[in-house]
Formats: structure tokens, sequence, C-alpha cells
């Protein structure tokens, strides 16, 4: 049942962007977290070693970034709310067992603060390249759900969503932050109320419970290990036992509500925010640090007098589909700003199909793009 908790008050404080997604995952009531060190990520699991101790609850550093997502998924079959925190290289390695969450429906947080790459790249510096990877980074079809903060506050606010989408829909969540957001400062004097979620728990007796029931909808209830409750888990196509099947009249409707609880729940899932898009002539659309930016640059370009609106995506996946093609019907064009070569401007060209033009103002070398290079690219649409 959800509850609402809200932060205490407190004194203003300049507070770092890992920092207050640590708080967010205290405040969502995180049980358990697992992790390995990596840049830009590791102020996080700072945290989480200093605070997860003192409120009984458990902190681990495991040998590497695979058994740090095993971990997390054991930690939520047996009851607790986990997460572990990572960047490019770490969450490379964690795709298999996101996979698995994802099959087995174990509710998991992961969050990927993002720096320059491929592969050891440069540590220290922002990008925004693990977009796609996050979306399609496990092998075979599958749905997710990916978070982007691109402020402190949002930060806190997003990963207690995180949890909460986790919790509510039985899936593993991305919160995919970058390393200007994580390691920027800003003043918080306080951060909002926020609903807290739990999941379902059976109220069947246990000789009469099936993890995987498509009859109960589109999220059964899930028992925790140690309650009294047997069950079977496996990657494998499986039945609503958790036994493995090659049965097609067992596995496509699994399959169906897998996706289902997702596709069928994007009013709830998905979270934009919009600044003059209604009469907007171009749109820009951004988000995570690179938001900033084009926010400045819109700005600018309305004090020139132009009609530019901005919409920040705060779910990458599942995208705003139906808005995008709102919007593709009424505005001149878009312009995406993000720091990779176009990864979400592939997507909004399909949505777009023609109806409105495309462009594009990328950055994949660790620096930010500038208010300016944005303004430049809107002065010549």
């Amino acid at each position: 049942m959800p509850t609402t908790i809200k932060q205490p008050k407190q004194s203003a404080r300049f507070m770092q962007g890992n920092e207050a997604i640590a708080e967010g995952a205290l405040a969502a009531g995180i049980g358990f977290f697992a992790a390995y060190p990596i840049t830009p990520a590791n102020e996080i699991s700072e945290a989480m070693a200093r605070e997860l101790p003192a409120r009984g609850a458990v902190f681990i550093q495991m040998e590497d970034e695979i058994a740090s997502m095993a971990a997390v998924i054991g930690a939520s079959l047996g009851g607790l709310k986990a997460a572990t925190a990572t960047s490019g290289p770490g969450f490379s390695l964690m795709q298999e067992q996101i996979g698995y969450a994802v099959a087995t429906e174990i509710p998991s947080v992961v969050i990927d603060v993002q720096r320059a790459g491929p592969s050891t790249g440069q540590p220290t510096f922002g990008a925004q390249g693990d977009v796609m990877q996050a979306r399609w980074g496990t092998h075979g079809d599958h749905p997710i759900i990916v978070l982007s903060p691109s402020s402190v506050s949002e930060c806190f606010a997003l990963t207690v969503r995180a949890f909460n989408l986790a919790e509510k829909y039985r899936t593993p969540v991305i919160l995919l932050a970058d390393e200007v957001v994580g390691h920027m400062r800003e003043r918080v004097s306080e951060f909002p109320v926020m609903e807290v979620v739990s999941r379902a728990r059976p109220e069947v007796h246990p000789e009469w419970y099936f993890p995987y029931d498509n009859d109960l909808g589109d999220v059964p209830p899930l028992a925790a290990f140690g309650d009294g409750y047997r069950y079977h888990v496996t990657g494998l196509f499986h039945d609503k036992s958790g036994f493995p099947t090659q049965r097609i009249d067992e596995i496509d409707p699994w399959f169906e509500r897998l996706f289902h609880k997702i596709e069928g729940n994007t009013d709830d899932i998905v979270e934009v925010s919009e600044e003059g898009t209604r009469e907007a002539e171009i749109v820009l659309v951004s988000y995570g640090a690179a938001a900033r930016s084009a926010r400045h640059a819109m700005k600018m370009a309305a004090a020139d007098g132009k009609r530019v609106g901005l919409l920040k995506l705060k779910t990458l996946w599942p995208l705003p589909e139906d808005r995008i093609k709102e919007l593709a019907r009424s505005a001149k064009g878009f312009i995406v700003v993000e720091m990779n070569r176009g990864q979400v401007r592939l997507d909004i060209e399909r949505l777009a199909a023609g109806r409105a033009a495309v462009e594009g103002v990328h950055r994949f070398d660790g620096e930010m793009i500038s208010p300016t290079s944005v303004l430049k690219a809107i002065e010549e649409f």
C-alpha cells in the first residue's frame, strides 16, 4: 500500500546530485545496496555504506558489477527494496542480470551515472551515451523503465519514483543520471513530499500461490523468500508456477502480460515537463544535464522573439510517443539536444514521421553542450 513520506524540515543545504540520489533511496525505504566502486557514482555507495548499517539495513561491496546486480536480485526476492549504482563499464557488465530481473519480474533499481565512453573513456567527464544501452542492452525483446534527472532536486524525486515504479510493476527500473548532474551542487531547502509504494504481497495460502499467475492482472503479488512461500525462479520461459515451459499457450500470455504492464500503463509511468510548447514553432527535446543548456537557449531565443518550447524527458523509456506525435503536427520541427551522437534523435525522427523536421545538437567528448550552440541551431533551423 502507498504511504506518504515527508522529509523533516531542515536548513538549506548545498547538495550534490549523487547525495540527493542516496537521500531519495533512503526516503523510498531501501533495505539493501550492493555495488562495486566506479567513478562517477562512488558518492552514492559511500552514502549507502555510512547510512544503511545505522538504520538496520544492509550495504555490501561486491567483487564486481555482475555480482552486485545478482545480490540486488537476491535481496529483492528476500523482500527488501534493493538497488545498485554504477557507470559505463559496470553498467555493461550488469546487462545479463538486468534481463534476468525483467524475465523473473523482480523489483530492483539500477543507478547509472553516465560518463564518456566507449570503454574506459573519460571517467570524470559527463556524457549521455548509455541511452540506447539502457533500452536495449540486455538481449531479447523486453520492456524497461528508464528515468533521467536534470537537477539535484530531481535526483531525489526520480530516485523515489524509480523505487515506486519498480515495486508497483515488479520490474527493474534504471535511473539514468550523468556525471554533470551527479557531481553538480545546488541549494536544496527541502525535498518534495513523496508517496512511497511497496510491492503487493499475496493474500492466499502458500499452497495456492502462483508467482506468475496471469489471471491476477498485469502485476501478480510477489511473496518474499522466507515468508513461508516456496516457488521456482528461472530466466527460462516459465509457467505460472515459475517452472520452465515450452508450451506456447503458457509462453504467449506471459509475454503479453510482461509487456502490457509497462506499455498499458504509460499514463502512469511516463513523466515529462513542458515549457512554451503550445505555441512553439520549434520544440527542443532534451533530458538530463543537456536539458539545462536547452532551457537556457530557449529563454535566449524567446528574448529574440522566437517561438521555441522545451519538452524535457524525465522518463526516457517508454518515450512519450503520443505527445511527440501531437507536437509533430503543430510545430515546424524539433531540435534534439543530447550529449551523444543522436540516440534519442533517432526515435524522434521515427515518431515525427516526416510531419516535422528533426535536427540535433550533439556533443560526446565529455564536455557540456553550451546554450549558445543550441541557440545557433535555433537560428539556423
